[in-house]
């Protein structure tokens, strides 16, 4: 069974900050909460890219700044592809 985007985006978190799968939530602050910095959310948003095949603008990257809001974009994303 194919992982669900939620599970997805958190073994990325979990992969590219080396936080405990446990000590995240959705409502995880990439920087407040898990200790980012912009060299690690820069990273992390290239790595989602490359994970879900989707292209993450600049101006969007900025507004992701949760677990949540990372998951919603995605799942945003592909919806607007199924639909084209």
């Amino acid at each position: 069974m194919a992982a669900t985007v939620a599970e997805r985006v958190k073994e990325i978190v979990v992969e590219q900050l080396g936080v405990k799968k446990e000590d995240i939530s959705n409502d995880s602050s990439f920087v407040d909460d898990l200790g980012a910095d912009s060299l690690d959310t820069v990273e992390l948003v290239m790595a989602l890219e490359e994970e879900f095949g989707i292209e993450i603008q600049d101006e969007e990257a900025e507004k992701i700044t949760t677990i949540q809001q990372a998951i919603d974009f995605i799942e945003k994303q592909k919806q607007k592809e199924k639909v084209a």
